[in-house]
């Protein structure tokens, strides 16, 4: 499980979330949506321990993030928007290296790794040098090394991109595969046809105020239009502002969550 709570992140005057509240439960897909800038990048940053929250609390499983971090690191999977490899470690040595850094015993770390390059088709070119990878070879790489030690919190961050149609299928059947075994999944997208087919809930972040918790039958109901796509009903929703609102004001909220 996911908890924020009334977290807000700032840069000297400038703020980047403010109170955000949040709970992703096991066994959802939770897909995290708002124009460049709006704060997701900084979300899933505090999340995975790279900034801390000027304000609010955030944990992982019942563990906080700041003063229990070490503990709800342990439980995270995360893939990067840019996955980052080491060059001169082939993609099977690097997952070794991250099954080493989680302390997982060596017969764990066969299996898994074994586990891993079968999942994501990585057979072709797991010993080759990861500075000859295509960034979507890459990104198969660090999706394997995020479940390497089968957290049960799994955060993405713009997981289509640089994929092939084949890779895209394979991740976005693994996101929902997780879901099904009880994890809780916060993927970050742009892709919005992605979203609309794998995610449970949505949110809305804009201008680092989340404006949107619920189901896409939820924001249809919201938007007061039953056939449109995801997309059309995101670049409404936008456009038109229907969110002037706090969030967490009771009217508001009853809407959001009633579908």
């Amino acid at each position: 499980m996911i908890e924020l709570l009334h977290i807000r992140r700032t840069y000297g005057e400038k703020v980047a979330v403010a109170d955000l509240s949040l709970t992703i439960m096991p066994g959802e897909v939770f897909a995290y949506l708002g124009p460049n800038g709006a704060g997701k990048t900084t979300t899933i940053k505090m999340l995975v321990g790279l900034l801390r929250p000027t304000l609010g609390t955030m944990r992982i499983c019942g563990f906080d993030i700041v003063q229990q971090t070490e503990r709800a690191h342990q439980l995270i999977g995360y893939v990067p928007d840019e996955p980052y490899l080491y060059d001169k470690l082939t993609g099977r040595e690097f997952l070794w290296f991250v099954g080493e850094v989680h302390g997982l015993k060596r017969e764990r770390i066969v299996e898994q790794v074994d586990e891993q390059i079968r999942r994501f088709e990585l057979t072709e070119f797991i010993d080759e040098l990861s500075e000859n990878y295509s960034h979507g070879m890459k990104q198969r790489v660090a999706f394997a090394a995020a479940l390497l030690h089968d957290p049960p919190v799994v955060i993405v961050d713009e997981p289509m991109v640089g994929l092939d149609p084949r890779s895209a299928k394979l991740v976005k059947n693994l996101l929902k595969e997780l879901a099904r075994a009880g994890k809780s999944v916060l993927m970050s997208t742009h892709s919005l046809s992605v979203a609309e087919q794998i995610a449970d809930r949505i949110g809305i972040i804009e201008q680092g105020k989340l404006h949107f918790i619920g189901t896409l039958a939820a924001l249809r109901t919201m938007i007061g239009i039953e056939e449109l796509s995801l997309e059309d009903l995101y670049l409404k929703f936008i456009s038109e502002r229907p969110h002037e609102r706090p969030l967490n004001q009771p009217e508001t909220s009853a809407a959001i969550e009633g579908a």
